[in-house]
């Protein structure tokens, strides 16, 4: 057979086929005909390994699962963009735009909401496919994107580039996919999204293979040739057998673009996938480069969000949740809604106050509105729909968890039993938080199975915790234990600030904690009420707080400080910076992440407050500064750019 058989042209013929099936959904050839050269195909490659060409359709599935994902990072970050939600928040967008670049012409396309993924191409090879992550580094799933199909393994773009896009499924195949799980007892998943997002991450790549996904490209990110037009590259990209999504047009004008929105708003419901909005992308390069970015997001585009979705729904009982502060929170069980593909079955109903302010009952059709925040929200209830069997929601006298007696409060009613399972699961959760001791591997659902196993009780305990402790448990592997253990073990040194905010004590937290190591360093935990009222911004209960907590918890402290051993900033060598017991204020849009410039400033000695005074000594202002540069400049406060004030420091 290996005489006779052209295995190039073969390969080359098998590709075609599948490109006009599972990209342009128009077949070339039958089923039938596709499995006898594919199988043709196969047996040439199981008898000459060596001339196997990577980018044969057979080559798209591994064969061995993997254990874990590795880490990759993105050769240029991934941001996610900015949503505008009508037409009055369109218009101050473009006219932004237009004030200095009022050349400027516009890409819009459809938004498709999915799981988003990097793609990098070098010498026209696939070598790496990789997910958002969180921006700068993500996991990699190369051997899951070779199963979709619509991912070209080779493409006729030779310089290193990175293609991204959306992994999406579409909406015949998600209900395909739940009505079989549903057969086999299977967890259903909520909607495409959370399918597509799922597959993505799956193990065994040949699941991914038999699930169908789709790769919609959006944009790009490294290239080696710089591109003049954004829209012009992404045709370019187009035509290298990627999917060309149904509509993509550029634009000039306002209204151009908001009927180019109108358009695939009408049309939302006839599309395969789920959409979400539209994408504005400013078409020339040199523009997009001169804007720049934010914090998280490009200046030079947005997501142009569709209306909010409301629907209706029933109150079917009530389930309360108890916070580490003991706080009692009511939650609406609801009748299973759909609202933009996600199953909405639950939403917050803040505190009891809330819920007699609004007349809310039990059994009550309720206006769901669910847009942009992930989380729904329970508008009102519907109250012309009721029959007389609605029943009243009365606030709890005992913990639902413990059965200890409630603290009735003006809004809040709060379980004072610090030894409440609820409590301390949630005060564990939030010690190892990112804004606390920020452990990798440690999230909610984690430290509620430790919780459960027996192996946490105390915060001391994550610290005695073992990879042979990890590893009897179900869902862990060698890797993932040894991860945790690595990441708690790095914990160890942190900031004070960052201790000080994980202990969870009432009404201490991220800035108050800075504010604290600054100003006392370890000794923090041996001063009272007296010394904490003397610090700016601290009230009397704030002051209370502190103290009643280090009185009562003094073993406790010391204890976790020898284990934990946080590092605090010597404040000798800083008194002699010209930022120390500066008052610093931040204003408009920074080039810089703004966490950043404040921990930078903050590490100084100085402090970073959000309202301008005559005791502010700097206001540093970035772009679209408002009133408080205003305020600043009438007060006579020192005001600099971002450029000039960091130009201080050297």
């Amino acid at each position: 057979m290996g005489d006779v058989f052209d295995y190039p042209l073969q390969v080359k013929k098998l590709q075609e086929m599948a490109y006009a099936y599972y990209v342009l959904d128009e077949p070339i050839a039958t089923d039938e005909e596709y499995d006898v050269l594919y199988h043709q195909v196969k047996a040439f490659e199981e008898q000459n390994p060596s001339s196997i060409d990577p980018t044969s359709p057979t080559q798209r599935v591994g064969d061995t699962p993997l254990q874990d994902f590795e880490k990759n990072t993105h050769l240029q970050r991934m941001w996610s963009l900015d949503d505008i939600f009508n037409q009055t928040e369109l218009q101050e967008w473009i006219e932004r735009i237009l004030k200095n670049y009022p050349n400027s012409s516009f890409v819009c396309s459809p938004k498709f909401d999915g799981a988003s993924l990097n793609l990098c191409y070098e010498h026209g090879k696939l070598i790496s496919a990789t997910t958002r992550g969180d921006g700068h580094i993500g996991e990699l799933v190369t051997q899951n994107a070779k199963a979709i199909h619509s991912i070209p393994l080779s493409i006729p773009i030779q310089e290193k580039i990175e293609i991204r896009g959306e992994v999406v499924m579409s909406k015949d195949n998600f209900h395909a996919l739940n009505t079989l799980r549903m057969q086999t007892n299977q967890p259903l998943f909520a909607n495409p999204r959370n399918a597509a997002a799922g597959t993505l991450r799956q193990l065994d790549s040949k699941i991914v293979a038999q699930r169908k996904l789709l790769f919609v490209p959006w944009g790009f990110g490294y290239t080696a040739t710089k591109p003049s037009s954004f829209y012009d590259a992404l045709s370019q990209i187009f035509k290298s057998q990627f999917f060309h999504p149904p509509f993509i047009k550029r634009c000039k004008t306002i209204a151009e673009i908001q009927e180019c929105y109108e358009l695939i708003l009408k049309n939302r419901d006839s599309y395969p996938m789920m959409l979400d909005g539209m994408v504005i992308v400013i078409d020339e390069m040199t523009t997009q480069e001169s804007l720049g970015f934010t914090i998280k997001s490009p200046r030079f585009a947005c997501a142009y969000k569709f209306p909010a979705v409301e629907k209706k729904s029933q109150i079917q009982s009530i389930t309360l949740q108890v916070g580490r502060t003991g706080i009692i929170t009511p939650v609406a069980e609801l009748t299973p809604v759909e609202i933009e593909g996600a199953m909405i079955s639950r939403a917050t109903l803040h505190n009891f106050s809330e819920i007699a302010k609004k007349d809310i009952r039990i059994y009550d059709n309720v206006l769901i509105i669910r847009s942009g925040d992930v989380i729904p929200k329970i508008i009102k209830p519907l109250t012309q729909t009721r029959n007389g069997d609605e029943l009243p929601i009365t606030p709890p006298t005992h913990c639902p968890i413990c059965q200890s007696e409630l603290l009735i409060e003006e809004k809040f009613i709060k379980c004072q039993n610090l030894a409440c399972p609820a409590r301390i699961q949630e005060s564990l959760s939030h010690f190892v938080s990112k804004k606390a001791l920020n452990i990798d591997g440690l999230g909610d659902k984690i430290i509620a199975q430790l919780y459960s196993e027996g192996l946490i009780r105390t915060i001391q305990d994550i610290y005695a915790i073992t990879k042979e402790d990890l590893l009897k448990l179900e869902g862990w592997k060698e890797k993932k234990a040894q991860n945790t253990i690595e990441s708690i073990e790095n914990s160890k040194g942190i900031e004070l600030w960052r201790f000080i905010n994980a202990l969870g004590i009432e009404h201490i937290g991220e800035g108050a904690s800075k504010k604290l190591q600054n100003a006392f360093g370890l000794e923090v935990f041996n001063k009272n009420k007296e010394d904490f009222l003397e610090l700016d911004g601290f009230g009397e209960e704030m002051a209370q707080s502190l103290a009643t907590f280090n009185t009562l918890n003094q073993d406790k402290i010391k204890n976790l400080l020898s284990i934990i051993n946080p590092k605090v900033t010597d404040r000798k060598e800083n008194s002699s910076h010209w930022l120390f017991g500066k008052s610093v204020v931040l204003t408009g849009t920074m080039q810089k992440e703004r966490n950043a410039i404040k921990e930078h400033i903050e590490s100084f000695g100085a402090k970073v407050t959000s309202s301008v005074s005559k005791k502010t000594d700097y206001l540093v202002y970035g772009e679209n500064a408002g009133s408080k540069l205003t305020k600043a400049q009438e007060l006579g406060v020192q005001c600099l750019n971002e450029g000039e004030f960091f130009s201080l420091f050297s």
